[in-house]
């Protein structure tokens, strides 16, 4: 692009040809903006004599889309990119999906392209009669034990992320889904509580984010098929798992009763991630649905990288998604039995102490040569073994003075079984043990042991851990102890972020972002902090299925299930982001109407606001122009606009400017309040000015995220940090029902989290630990200011930030909620209304 094409876009050379295709000026003009995709479509439009195909503009527009999404593209060749071409001008890709779906088909598909299977794939031609609609609905609804209207949104999200109806219209979903419901529940309003108590919890529940056993469950429920199909309903039945002796298959039953076990079994040396929502839901979902229990354990082995901090959030966040372990255990909890074992498997003769340097003990693993060599103290008598042994435990070596390897099978392919390491010395204190032990137990020799004495039934990890299978289950087998059936499923990654906790840790420690809890990361505090309600997480990983396949999800899609989660939940406030005053001349300076309007037109169990209209309201700067044009509704020079919730429109009369930047001040129109106007052609959001009710609600700092990185696989580098990540803007204003409104999600998720709490320590088996170096069940763990989280209309779905201050949240119930002194309003974006292409690329 030259010089003054980068100072006026409207002045670049390819806007003339990109026109010439049928692209509006507006839409040229945005094509050029990206110069990667705008070289590409140059390329397509003369490669492929498209000035001569006679284009409409929704073609052309679909054109565009083609060159920014090969832009993002890898391995498409000229002639699969010919085929993609063709199908849109001759009508068959008529969406924006469909034209992805396309690219990523013809990455894997080379010509000649098989036409059915494109067509199928890409959802051309695609039809579904109502009476197939109703059948998938019904086959859906009637396999899986939904509770009610309360699961109408998770099974929506659900079906349409089917193969069957991928491509179906979503109203045409939506509208079938509720006939369905209506006939198997009742009329939806036959199925909200009755009574005053309930109506209040009704009104409350969806407003503060509600993170408890209900989301979960809901969503569990509606989803419960992925618990019974593909790789988690192909898993083997408890006691199927074969052992090296009977006996050990029904101690096994027996302490289980034949019930399905598992565990979660994180490091405490970091912050969980989003990648670890699936591991949690995998984990405590399967448990809950066979009706089984799942353990929280954390594999703490390592001291040198544990924190309290880390032990403390890991909990946390496993019941902020809405989980209750069972226990909460710890491999520190088994080290004298590990010890126990070790010690075992060396009179075996199946593990030996090992004084080799790292570099010695690397070349004998051939490290370099690919092929394993006997260490040279493999064949040490027992006896000496044992006493080294000993004396590694009593601290007379140093770290990487002497390891305990074991003994294993240097002819196996398997690299997880040349002689892996089981103990070795470390100096540093534990969290929990403190100076008891010298040496500790590596995870190759921990995991599958503790997974024997907690009798799990199903070890369920990720598949960078397939070739652990094998020494998993050579290790229970050479100590003679229950063995685990381990099975792997593919991991969750999401395009666009890093989950490193080293590469993470990096971005804090050179400042790019705040902290861990920084809502532009996808640490799970970082989410949780951002306002991300926990049952979208649950929604969004559910939905992915499990399979063995690691699943590579852009960030769009994550967003897009947060925003139709919040859609059907958040209440809506209205919010000026970038506030334009207005003054109505035909209302008297005092006149004063207190407007009752509802939290959410569509779910009247949020229950309503009263907020003031008066002379004096603000209005969202970009809802006025000067320049009018045919295609614009909303305020300008001798327009009408709608006003949300107000009785009248109103009607520009005259505006105020800065004498120094010509920039409007101040509008002036008039309440059309005779009678005589049309219907307006668009309504606006307002908030007004009134002292006596604290109108309007300044928001001293609104938070908007963007993605931190610009490409899609990003490594971390400052290079690719995006300059403007962070947006911070000062003075929006917000409806007066705000204070109510956040006082009101606070004290019900009080108690909800209290109730929550005393039935978790009822029903499980989570025993208070002696001392203080282990975090307890605590309803604190599931409130904060986060549960505060509304629609501003027409703005974002936004929720309080943890460092904002808000005094009334802390005040009695009785007292009534108003800004105090000293208060520090903060609120974070969640998400966009709508997917936001402006920063994200």
């Amino acid at each position: 692009m030259s010089k003054s094409a980068k100072s006026d876009p409207a002045a670049d050379p390819l806007i003339p040809l990109f026109k010439s295709i049928g692209l509006s000026q507006a839409k040229a003009q945005e094509a050029v903006k990206s110069p990667k995709s705008a070289a590409i479509l140059k390329d397509i439009i003369e490669k492929h004599s498209l000035l001569s195909r006679g284009l409409d503009e929704k073609q052309a527009g679909l054109v565009v889309t083609l060159a920014v999404t090969l832009a993002k593209s890898e391995g498409v060749g000229e002639q699969e990119r010919q085929y993609v071409i063709s199908r849109i001008a001759d009508g068959k890709l008529k969406s924006v999906d469909q034209v992805t779906a396309a690219v990523k088909y013809a990455e894997t598909h080379k010509v000649p392209i098989d036409g059915g299977e494109f067509d199928k794939e890409c959802g051309i031609d695609f039809t579904i009669t109502p009476a197939e609609l109703h059948e998938q609905v019904t086959k859906y609804i009637t396999t899986n034990a939904l509770p009610g209207w309360a699961s109408l949104g998770p099974t929506i999200s659900a079906l349409k992320g089917t193969p069957e109806l991928r491509w179906a219209n979503p109203l045409d979903v939506k509208n079938a889904v509720d006939k369905m419901f209506t006939e198997t529940f009742g009329p939806k309003e036959a199925s909200k509580p009755k009574g005053k108590e309930p109506k209040k919890d009704a009104k409350h529940a969806p407003a503060k984010g509600k993170a408890s056993e209900a989301t979960v469950e809901d969503s569990a429920a509606a989803r419960k098929s992925v618990f019974e199909e593909g790789f988690l309903g192909q898993l083997h039945k408890p006691g199927e798992n074969p052992q090296i002796n009977p006996r050990l298959r029904e101690a096994h039953l027996a302490a289980t009763g034949g019930n399905v076990w598992t565990r979660f079994p994180p490091e405490p040396n970091g912050y969980l991630h989003i990648g670890h929502s699936k591991a949690i839901f995998v984990n405590f979902g399967y448990a809950a649905y066979h009706g089984g229990k799942c353990y929280l354990r954390y594999d703490d082995t390592n001291p040198e990288k544990e924190e309290a901090r880390y032990f403390e959030s890991i909990l946390e966040m496993v019941r902020w998604l809405g989980f209750e372990p069972w226990k909460i255990t710890y491999s520190s909890d088994y080290f004298s039995e590990l010890y126990g074992l070790a010690v075992e498997l060396i009179k075996r003769d199946k593990a030996y102490v090992c004084h080799c340097t790292q570099e010695e003990i690397k070349a004998d693993r051939g490290e370099k040569r690919g092929q394993p060599r006997p260490c040279i103290h493999r064949n040490r008598p027992i006896s000496e073994s044992l006493t080294e042994f000993e004396a590694m435990k009593n601290g007379k070596y140093r770290p990487k003075e002497a390891n305990l390897r074991m003994k294993q099978d240097l002819e196996d392919g398997n690299p997880q079984m040349w002689d892996l390491t089981a103990y070795r010395v470390l100096e540093t204190p534990h969290h929990r043990t403190h100076d008891k032990w010298k040496i500790y137990p590596t995870y190759d020799f921990t995991h599958c042991l503790v997974d024997s004495f907690e009798n799990i039934s199903h070890s369920l990890c990720t598949t960078e851990f397939i070739a652990s299978r094998q020494s998993y289950e050579w290790l229970c087998d050479a100590v003679e102890v229950y063995k685990p059936r381990q099975s792997e499923y593919g991991r969750l990654n999401l395009e666009g972020t890093i989950m490193s906790k080293r590469k993470i840790a990096a971005l804090v420690d050179n400042g790019h972002v705040s902290g861990w809890d920084d809502p532009r990361l996808y640490t799970l505090i970082a989410l949780r902090r951002r306002g991300v309600p926990p049952g979208a997480i649950i929604s969004f990983v559910s939905t992915l299925g499990v399979s063995t396949a690691a699943s590579n999800i852009e960030i769009a899609r994550f967003e897009q299930t947060v925003r139709q989660y919040l859609e059907g939940t958040a209440p809506r406030l209205l919010m000026v982001l970038h506030p334009l005053k207005v003054t109505i001349e035909n209302l008297p300076e005092d006149y004063v109407l207190m407007v009752e309007k509802p939290l959410h037109p569509k779910v009247p169990e949020l229950g309503t606001s009263k907020i003031p209209f008066t002379r004096t309201i603000y209005i969202e700067a970009d809802d006025f122009r000067l320049e009018d044009s045919k295609d614009y509704f909303r305020l300008a020079p001798g327009k009408t606009v709608g006003l949300f919730g107000a009785p009248y429109p109103i009607t520009y009369v005259s505006h105020k400017t800065d004498p120094t930047t010509g920039e409007v001040m101040e509008l002036v129109c008039k309440l059309e309040n005779d009678g005589t106007a049309k219907k307006p052609k668009a309504f606006i959001q307002w908030v007004a000015e009134h002292a006596p009710s604290g109108s309007p609600v300044r928001v001293d700092e609104t938070r908007i995220f963007h993605r931190l990185f610009k490409s899609d696989r990003p490594t971390g580098d400052a290079a690719d940090i995006q300059p403007n990540s962070l947006e911070v803007v000062k003075g929006a204003l917000v409806e007066v029902g705000f204070w109510p409104l956040a006082k009101l999600s606070i004290e019900n998720a009080r108690k909800e989290a209290k109730a929550r709490t005393e039935k978790a320590h009822k029903e499980n088996a989570m025993d208070e630990k002696p001392d203080d170096d282990t975090p307890h069940v605590t309803s604190e763990q599931l409130v904060g200011k986060e549960c505060v989280r509304f629609q501003g209309l027409r703005v974002a779905y936004v929720a309080l930030d943890k460092d904002a201050r808000v005094a009334c949240l802390d005040e009695p119930a009785n007292v009534p909620a108003a800004r105090k002194q000293g208060d520090y309003l903060i609120l974070n974006r969640i998400v966009s209304l709508k997917e936001d292409s402006g920063k994200a690329a």
